[in-house]
């Protein structure tokens, strides 16, 4: 499937890709009705928490405050020609930006997932669902991924599996995930911090890197690893990159913190052991813009910048540390109960922010935006030293546009 289709399948009915089918002989109607169940009420508490609740880091950040882009008074630029398209393995955007992994699998999931991929098409900016789990195990709950499809006929279309899922099944649940909503890529995400504190929650990871090996040769998408709110780390990225990944999202600490979120579902099933295992874990993780920076000195992957990014203004300094683009999830969440406008005035404010900061910064284009000099100072200059990365040379970049 290439990046550039513009006639996708719009038909709203399930598809029942043979991978899709096959999955659901092997694990058993029974299996599947039990799981099923289980899954879709994790999904529902997963929205009505972060709607209802504060689930924000609270001790850590995410480390933008700690990145100041030297401003440039001097500059042969004009701001209404400020260039902020993008590419992200392959696919053409308008931005940067990118609609973050977040629900699928209820009603309520489907209606949100209606209003982004909307936006989505509407914006020309990527969009990923969210965990498809319960639609691979259950026929009847696909619409609830596929909907964004059936409204995204030319931007990119993420689909979004387990890691753990995926050590249990092997390749075949990723090429259903893929199937199901005739996906650009494939994002399996990290979430052994989630499980772990979760009551009840899958915690077995071994083999993990074989079965994304596995999967990188099996697949004809390319797969994104993406965190769900701890960061990723030089040497696992080193590992990823051996692995056949192509892309990498940091998802670091600072943004939604999914332990924060797993405390409150905890609090209402009455699990003492869960809520001190959520409290505690609450700011687990490496902040995003630490995390970011070192995988971008580490590979030379594509490499999505996200958790915690909550403005253009913190995607321009994203961009200045290496990213490719940004995700962002938790304030598109909110935004799409207000419905379709709103979504857009959000991108739209955001992509104002992220052209004004270019602008000032003395970048015309994303490019040239990466090689803005950068001075990062305070508790992410500390961690960055202590990890061996040389964060003078973030400071003494001559580029941006050369007429700036």
């Amino acid at each position: 499937m290439n990046g550039d289709e513009t006639s996708k399948n719009k038909n709203p009915t399930p598809f029942m890709g043979g991978s899709v089918k096959r999955f659901r002989e092997a694990i058993g109607s029974e299996n599947i009705k039990a799981v099923d169940t289980k899954t879709s009420n994790r999904k529902l508490d997963h929205v009505r928490i972060c709607l209802n609740r504060d689930v924000q880091a609270r001790q850590v950040a995410a480390g933008f405050g700690d990145v100041v882009l030297v401003h440039r008074a001097l500059g042969d630029l004009d701001l209404e020609k400020i260039d902020i398209s993008s590419r992200l393995l392959g696919h053409e955007a308008s931005s940067p930006l990118i609609i973050s992994s977040m629900t699928g699998g209820t009603e309520k999931a489907e209606a949100i997932n209606r209003t982004l991929a909307e936006a989505a098409e509407e914006m020309m900016v990527p969009i990923s669902v969210g965990s498809m789990r319960a639609a691979i195990e259950e026929r009847n709950l696909e619409r609830t991924f596929r909907v964004v499809r059936d409204h995204c006929s030319k931007t990119m279309v993420i689909a979004n599996i387990g890691a753990v899922q995926l050590v249990a099944h092997g390749p075949s649940y990723g090429v259903s995930a893929v199937e199901m909503i005739e996906a650009d890529a494939l994002a399996v995400h990290l979430n052994k911090l989630q499980e772990g504190v979760m009551v009840g929650g899958d915690t077995n990871f071994k083999g993990v890197s074989s079965a994304l090996a596995k999967l990188a040769e099996e697949i004809d998408v390319p797969i994104i690893v993406k965190e769900t709110g701890a960061g990723i780390s030089s040497e696992d990225a080193h590992i990823l990159k051996s692995l056949g990944i192509k892309c990498i999202d940091v998802a670091g600490a600072g943004g939604t913190s999914f332990a924060g979120v797993e405390y409150f579902r905890a609090v209402e099933q009455g699990s003492l052991r869960g809520q001190k295992l959520s409290l505690d874990f609450w700011d687990w993780g490496i902040p995003t813009v630490a995390s970011l920076a070192e995988v971008c000195a580490s590979v030379d992957l594509e490499v999505i910048c996200s958790g915690g990014v909550r403005s253009g203004i913190d995607a321009a300094k994203a961009l200045a540390l290496g990213a490719t683009c940004v995700g962002v999830a938790l304030p598109l969440l909110r935004k799409a109960q207000s419905g379709l406008e709103a979504v857009k005035e959000w991108i739209g404010f955001f992509n104002e922010e992220l052209k004004l900061s270019m602008f000032l910064s003395g970048a015309s284009n994303l490019d040239e935006m990466r090689r803005c000099p950068v001075v990062i100072t305070g508790a992410i200059r500390n961690w960055l030293l202590s990890r061996g990365i040389d964060v003078n040379a973030y400071s003494r970049r001559k580029g941006g546009n050369s007429n700036a």
